[in-house]
């Protein structure tokens, strides 16, 4: 990260200053500045300040008011450092923030130079790319580009990955990697390494070679506090990095589960970390990630359960189909030797620990993942002679974040109890469904179980047990 600045200099401190040709109001403009422009000061007249924009190669004069002048000599350091600290949770100025970062770099001497300016402009630029990523708020897309471009100038990288057919801006994170290499406190620390492993900007074209060890390093960041110096932190920051630490994990237990190595201590973690949340503690915003980290758990938690033994009655059976596909045979463990009753293949990932066949015989659920955060339920069931195979997603649109799972048969009543969770398009909504085995169409449905009357007489204890759903 370059953070050259110019040994005296002038910083803009309003947005849309004009540099004129003259050190008049009419005279011609040159440019348009924005904060955290910084300007080479080569005199005064009137009003004015005469200068040298060094990014655009323009001379000017701009109003002496709307910028502040700074001399870069050690004995100016604290003063500029005041100033950074005042700015770097002032949101809307985290261009003049950067501004004043770089001025503080090039006065302070080397050997003075710690991990809290980085942790500033680190702070800074993940907070002005969230603001990039905003579709509505009180700043002009104009603002916020010119405001990107301040910051590209002073080397913050702020750069688009496109998740879901959208950009998504993204800081690169370079302020954050030296605030981890240089002594820092458990605080700097904590931010660095949630700045540093956003779920939003993992490039969602990766492919599954590339995302194995880009999680393992999210991991390994996550993990860099001592137990010591994760107990000095205040309980909002061991929840977020809790949760963080939850979706990782998760997205781990998934990847390793595809390509057949033991998933189940991932996914251990993922739960645990998860449970480990005080959610007296939540804000608002946190509470918003405590239930996507849950839904991302959610949808890989069946890798934290061991496959049963193969009880009589409907059971499953997998082979290889095409490369990376799964084949997915419904049997009758009483008649071994039979034709499979129904047969379909898969690129998901296919959890046998979920088999759950109800006492008639005439319907088998089963949790099938194709995504690390989204995770289907197939349903077998019996159409007279025939088996039918039906796929139930957690939501109608996606996939984005979700899980949809048996949670119990009703005896007799031809009825299954679901539940689901998702979050699509921002919003998180969970369900609980008492749905018809003819039509899949829900009967019933609440935001709780406890207002459903079928719920309460024939949940699954299993489920009931092992979900997140209920957290």
């Amino acid at each position: 990260m370059m953070l050259s600045v110019l040994a005296t200099m002038a910083i803009v401190t309003q947005d849309q200053s004009a540099l004129r040709a003259a050190p008049r109001d009419a005279a011609p403009q040159q440019a348009v500045l924005w904060q955290g422009d910084a300007l080479e000061v080569r005199g005064r007249k009137l009003d004015y300040l005469q200068v040298w924009d060094h990014r655009r190669e323009r001379a000017g004069y701009v109003r002496a008011s709307q910028v502040r002048s700074a001399t870069l000599e050690a004995a100016d350091a604290g003063e500029l450092l005041s100033v950074l600290r005042f700015l770097r949770d002032s949101n809307g100025a985290e261009a003049l923030g950067i501004a004043y970062a770089a001025a503080y770099l090039q006065a302070v001497p080397a050997i003075r130079i710690d991990a809290e300016p980085f942790d500033a402009i680190g702070t800074m630029a993940d907070r002005l790319a969230r603001r990039a990523s905003q579709r509505a708020g009180q700043t002009t897309p104009a603002t916020i580009a010119a405001h990107l471009e301040v910051a590209n100038h002073y080397g913050v990288r702020i750069a688009g990955t496109e998740r879901d057919g959208a950009l998504q801006p993204c800081y690169d994170g370079e302020a954050f990697r030296r605030v981890l290499a240089l002594p820092s406190t458990p605080e700097q620390r904590a931010r660095a390494a949630l700045g540093l492993t956003r779920h939003d900007c993992v490039d969602a074209s990766l492919t599954p070679v590339q995302r194995l060890p880009l999680d393992q390093w999210r991991a390994q960041v996550l993990d860099q506090l001592s137990a010591e110096q994760f107990a000095q932190l205040p309980e909002q920051t061991k929840n977020r990095l809790r949760l963080r630490r939850a979706g990782v994990w998760a997205s781990l237990a998934y990847q390793f589960a595809r390509r057949g190595e033991p998933a189940a201590p991932a996914a251990q973690r993922a739960l645990a970390e998860l449970a480990g949340v005080n959610k007296t503690e939540l804000s608002d915003d946190d509470r918003s990630d405590y239930n996507e980290a849950a839904i991302r758990v959610g949808a890989s938690r069946w890798a934290a359960e061991p496959v049963a033994p193969t009880a009589p009655g409907l059971t499953i059976q997998t082979a290889t189909g095409q490369p990376g596909e799964t084949c997915v045979a419904l049997v009758d463990a009483r008649q071994p030797n039979t034709k499979p009753l129904a047969q379909r293949c898969t690129y998901g990932l296919v959890w046998a620990a979920s088999v759950r066949a109800s006492a008639n015989g005439n319907a088998l659920a089963l949790a099938v993942q194709p995504l690390d955060t989204w995770r289907e339920l197939w349903l077998f069931r019996r159409s007279g002679k025939d088996w039918a195979i039906d796929v139930l997603p957690p939501a109608a649109n996606g996939p984005e974040l979700g899980y949809v799972e048996f949670a119990g048969w009703v005896p007799g009543a031809e009825r299954l109890l679901l539940a689901r969770e998702s979050k699509v398009e921002g919003r998180v909504k969970r369900s609980f469904e008492v749905t018809k085995l003819d039509s899949l169409q829900p009967e019933k449905s609440a935001s709780t179980p406890d207002l459903l009357v079928l719920f309460g007489r024939w949940q699954d204890a299993a489920w009931k047990r092992q979900t997140v759903s209920l957290r």
